[in-house]
This record gives structure tokens, sequence and C-alpha cells, in this order.
């Protein structure tokens, strides 16, 4: 038997009256997911525990059958361990987006925070930036590293888990009240934006038409994390196919081999089918027993409030890697099981993530049965399925 999560990032919403009051999940075109529905266990999944942030990092924690409340220690210290950045007992590890403030004269704390992502920007453009950051901010206490995309690290030694707000949820406002308390933390973001946002390669940028990618932001910190091996947990071999260091690093820390799969950049134009092929190969011809595909597009266009990309991003995880992984494993005459699922809402109405149940879809190659149903929040809320700790799912799936 063969196991595979395929993950849709953000992929659960609410219903939008533009779609007749249905869900983005529900709307989209999906004959892949539509053809093992009706054979598979559908319901829904309580991913983020009380009480603490509905964070990719939580979630995906979940989804992998790690308990959020004994494990999580902050979102950062995972990203570390993707990019290789050794962390001491005593370092403060902290997400360093490259983000979009409006570019006007006003001081920096009245400024209005226009895109998390500065225009999904390429890790290529925002090496070039964060060269000009390390140059300026670098210290004994404080150094920064590139990750991908907008997403990088700082390392604060003998730092504190300080209280700091995600970009994404503060999207459109004004960013004075988010500023850190830290006093030395809000000098390196306000001094950034005036290493940044001249930046000739900015100027390129505006030209094109994209954001300028002027500040960097910091959110996400915490202490060095130590996660249990998944296969000692689980007894199952596993791979982690995804773009975003977040997941590379939970791989990394679970004893997970990542695969890295060319042209795979966590946008809606990333390599779908790349990550299809790669999985199907893992499992086939690679003795894996079990692959974690992550896509991260549909949070992507959920946190830019684009109803249609989001659709599309799901239409596209459908026909683009489920699909290709049905059919062949189908071909192979290898026995498998699929879970599909997000790790958190991302609805588009709000453009950040939520602590809602998300829906989930476990079909057994196997099994045949006939339940009715579709893959949709719905649906899900309709089977009256309810699993409380979402971080249960993953021994559902391999038992």
């Amino acid at each position: 038997m063969k196991y595979i999560v395929v993950l849709g990032d953000g992929m659960a919403d609410e219903p939008v009256n533009s779609l007749g009051g249905m869900t983005p999940l529900e709307y989209a075109k999906t004959p892949a997911m539509d053809s093992i529905a009706p054979k598979s266990e559908i319901g829904l999944a309580h991913t983020i525990p009380d009480g603490m942030k509905p964070g990719s990092d939580t979630a995906n924690l979940a989804v992998l059958g790690y308990d959020p409340e004994k494990y999580y220690t902050g979102r950062s210290p995972l990203e570390a361990l993707s990019i290789g950045v050794p962390l001491k007992d005593t370092d403060i590890a902290i997400r360093c987006n490259i983000v979009t403030l409006s570019d006007d004269s006003l001081p920096y704390k009245e400024k209005t925070i226009i895109d998390h992502s500065s225009s999904e920007i390429s890790t290529e453009d925002a090496a070039v930036l964060m060269e000009a950051v390390q140059k300026e901010l670098n210290s004994d206490i404080y150094k920064f590293y590139v990750g991908t995309s907008y997403r990088h690290l700082t390392i604060w030694d003998n730092g504190e888990v300080a209280e700091l707000i995600p970009p994404h949820d503060v999207l459109g406002r004004v960013i004075g009240e988010y500023l850190p308390d830290n006093q030395k933390l809000r000098e390196m973001m306000e001094k950034s934006y005036d290493i940044l946002n001249s930046h000739p390669l900015n100027t390129e940028r505006a030209k094109k038409g994209l954001n300028k990618a002027n500040s960097i932001w910091f959110w996400g910190a915490g202490t060095r994390p130590a996660l249990d091996l998944f296969e000692g947990k689980y007894g199952k071999k596993g791979a982690m196919i995804s773009a975003v260091d977040l997941l590379k690093g939970i791989a990394e820390g679970t004893g997970m081999y990542n695969i890295n799969v060319p042209g795979a950049d966590g946008t809606l134009e990333t390599n779908w089918e790349g990550k299809a092929q790669a999985a199907v190969k893992a499992l086939l011809e690679d003795n894996y027993d079990f692959v974690y595909i992550h896509m991260e597009a549909p949070d992507e266009m959920g946190h830019q409030g684009s109803l249609e990309r989001k659709i599309k991003a799901i239409e596209y995880l459908d026909s683009r890697v489920l699909d290709t992984i049905l059919k062949k494993m189908d071909a192979s005459g290898e026995d498998y099981r699929v879970l599909v699922m997000p790790d958190h809402p991302t609805p588009v109405s709000c453009r950040t993530h939520t602590s809602d149940p998300v829906p989930y879809m476990l079909y057994d190659s196997t099994v045949n049965k006939n339940t009715g149903l579709l893959y949709n929040e719905k649906d899900a809320a309709k089977s009256g399925n309810v699993v409380e700790h979402g971080y249960t799912l993953m021994g559902r799936l391999l038992q």
C-alpha cells in the first residue's frame, strides 16, 4: 500500500454570493475529485487547536500527524531548517517578508501595507534586495538569510519570542499599530524602507507595473524545534514535495526526504505536472511509502483576494496533480490511499487564514462504496464525520 497527501494550502473558503452561494471549491470544475469522492470518506477536520493561531505552520504539522500543541515552537525555526541555518538554543528565528508599503511621503508608521508578497517577487529579485539589507543591517546580534520568493529569515542572537503580526493579516491597513513593540525591530523595518524603496531594482519593477518590494516585515518568531522522525513515528518512509521553506523545514525536522521539482515556486504558474510526476516516481520507482504534495497557490490567491485565480488554482490542483496521480497509480496496479485536504481556509473575502474546520477526502483504491457525496465544504458538513483533532487523520490514512 502506498500513501499520498495532496494538500491545497488555504483551499477551503466561505460561500460567495457571486458564485450563487457556492464556495470556490464547490464551484470549481474538479472531475478528478468528483470521480473518487463518492467512494471516499468525506468529512470535516479541525486542524487548528483552540487558542492557537491559524497558520500554515500549525495546520501542516497537524495534517502530517504532529499535535501542534506538543510540537510547535514557532514558524521561522522550521524555515531555518530548510535554509540550512543552524540554531543555538538561545537563538530566535524570525520570518522576514519583503512586502510592499505605500510609496508616499508619509512617515513610516503612517504608511499602508499593499501586498505581503511584493507581486509574488521572484527569488532572484528578492536575493538582490536582501543583499542590500544584509549589507546595511547584518550585525553580531541580527543576521539576515535569503529564503524563497518574498519569504526570508532573520536570526536574533539571545533574542526573545516577541509578539509579531503577520503582514497578510493587515493588508490594506495603516501599519503603525501593527509594528513590533521591540524598538530595534521597528528601527530595522523603518531603515529597510530607506534601503529598498529607491533601490534600482525596485525602480525597474515599478516601471514594469510590479509592486515595489520596499520594506522588510518581521513575524513568526520562535525557538529551535524538536520534532520526532516521521518514519519512527509512523513506520513509513516519507518524502515531501513543496516550493515553500516552511514545509521543507518540517520535512527536514521529521527526517523526510525533500524532493525539489524544477519550476516549483508556490505560485499559480508553478510546475504542477512536475510535482505529480515526482510524487509517482518516488512511490513507484524510489521505494517511498508516503508522499506529501503541498500546493501553495490556493492560499496565495486567497491572500490576494482573487476569486477567479483561486478557482483556477483549485482546478489546476485537480487536473494537473490529482488526475495525474490517480491515473498513474491505477495503471501501476499498486494499492494506494489518498488524502485530499487544505491545511486551513483562506477566504478571499478576508484575505487571511481562519480557524474553521476544513473538508477532507480519504480515498482507498481497494474499497468500493458509494456515499453520494462530493468533495466540498457543504458535503463535508453534511457527512456528519468530524475529526476533532486534525493530527489524528494521519493515523487514519496510514492505518
